[in-house]
């Protein structure tokens, strides 16, 4: 695991790995009826290009196929993507040398706001999106100039075999070793997210999580010393905790929604449980300073309208924040995603706020926390 994904993988959000990976099976689904190429209107109408960055792979290529062509049919703008691991980095170094050549960028929750304070990115123009869109998108994934692009969960996912009666509904259940027996996983390298399921099993309500304290982490880790005996194989990349199920060595684990979504539908004997969900979130974002801007923010108007935005959440593997995209989406993966009403009630968001705030020993919340994590895994 590269310093990068670490990093990222404390705050929930998504890797360019893990989305590459559990992109590539959901790319057989079909094509939506891009009946909003034929209403995107003269808002939106333009020539030339827009410059966008994301993360390669099958994850563009299904974005091309399900957001860049109708993007073009209907505006008459040209997509030119570019790709790479990571791109906070890459922006940083253009503005610095006084030339940013992209228009578009996907950037993690955690980078964002330091980025955001130096002025790296244009306003968002909501005036060019439609009200679906708008109605759709809540306020507080639609900040001044960022938008939510991928929402992701991890969540506990067990194997149907293990449990034919019926398996674990929470938290609680995966601490209940009596009743649900079996080998267990969770991720070795995430603090927090641990940490937040073993408050939950111990009674703490979701609303109570944030901010994760001292007091909590110290009840957490106390919590977590006694499924410890249980955990067979801490897990440290994103596609282990699945294929550890699907091989009978887990009956149940800790994993990345969308991972658990593509093995589902090639037809593994799993099932998710989003009580407890935690959520993470990657950002579009319009760069100051690109060639494009106005076709930039035209871009983002349109991948948020409903039906480009069920087109995003089949091309990429992972939903945007625009539940009315449901009506679009496919009938067998609708009820697997995160922003599905009924699911998305029972997760868990971060506090970004106090997370990325300092904590009195001088580093940010959630270093601290990473750092009590590493230090009980060691013990």
């Amino acid at each position: 695991m590269t310093e990068q994904h670490s990093r990222n993988s404390q705050y929930g959000v998504v890797s360019r790995r893990s989305l590459l990976q559990s992109t590539a099976a959901l790319l057989s689904l079909p094509l939506i009826t891009n009946s909003t190429v034929a209403v995107a209107g003269e808002k939106l109408a333009g020539s030339g290009e827009v410059v966008i960055y994301s993360y390669g792979g099958s994850f563009t290529d299904g974005v091309r196929r399900h957001v860049y062509a109708p993007f073009t049919k209907a505006t008459g703008i040209k997509v030119v993507d570019v790709t790479g691991d990571a791109a906070e980095s890459q922006i940083k170094a253009m503005h610095q040398a006084g030339r940013v050549d992209w228009d578009v960028a996907l950037v993690t929750a955690p980078a964002y706001p330091e980025m955001d304070e130096v002025g790296t990115f244009e306003p968002i123009d909501y005036s060019l999106w439609d009200d679906e869109a708008l109605n759709g998108v809540s306020e507080s994934d639609r900040l001044k100039d960022a938008v939510v692009a991928i929402r992701n969960g991890r969540l506990l996912v067990y194997d149907e075999r293990a449990f034919p009666k019926g398996g674990p509904k929470n938290w609680a259940d995966f601490w209940n070793v009596k009743e649900f027996p079996g080998p267990r996983g969770l991720d070795g390298s995430l603090g927090y997210a641990n940490m937040m399921f073993a408050l939950m099993a111990d009674g703490v309500a979701h609303k109570d999580l944030w901010p994760l304290t001292d007091d909590k982490v110290d009840r957490a880790l106390k919590k977590l010393e006694e499924i410890k005996p249980h955990i067979t194989k801490w897990w440290m990349a994103g596609g282990e905790p699945i294929q550890l199920l699907i091989n009978r060595e887990y009956a149940m684990t800790s994993a990345y929604d969308g991972r658990a979504l593509v093995a589902l539908q090639q037809g593994a004997p799993l099932r998710m449980v989003w009580d407890g969900a935690t959520i993470g979130l990657n950002y579009w974002t319009v760069i100051k300073g690109g060639p494009n801007t106005a076709n930039a923010q035209k871009f983002i108007a349109f991948v948020n309208r409903a039906e480009i935005a069920a087109g995003f959440t089949q091309g990429g593997g992972y939903p945007g924040p625009n539940p009315n995209q449901l009506k679009y989406v496919p009938a067998n993966l609708a009820p697997l995603i995160s922003i599905n009403p009924e699911n998305a009630a029972k997760t868990v968001k971060p506090d970004m706020a106090w997370a990325l705030a300092k904590h009195p020993d001088g580093k940010t919340n959630f270093d601290h926390v990473q750092e009590r994590w590493l230090a009980w895994r060691a013990q």
